[in-house]
């Protein structure tokens, strides 16, 4: 239950409220990118060596997008398309 004595904030301290908000939300989406940029590399490295190692995930992929519509468990694999890639 809010008290009726408390003066209500300033539209002067609302509006410094927000940008201050808004200035720690872009800081928070730039470390955000970074650690996108960082999970995106690793990926592509393990595909990489996935594929030097001759690991065909594009076939797997298939394989698992043609089960899917037939209903049949794919052979060899009981994992999603996602986690593959």
């Amino acid at each position: 239950m809010a008290e009726k004595n408390v003066p209500e904030a300033s539209k002067e301290e609302q509006i410094g409220f927000h940008k201050g908000a808004l200035s720690t939300l872009a800081k928070e989406r730039e470390e955000m990118a970074k650690i996108l940029s960082i999970v995106e590399s690793l990926m592509q490295m393990h595909l990489k060596a996935l594929k030097d190692l001759g690991v065909d995930l594009e076939a797997q992929a298939k394989e698992l997008a043609q089960a899917a519509k037939t209903q049949i468990e794919p052979k060899g694999t009981d994992k999603k398309i996602d986690e593959l890639l």
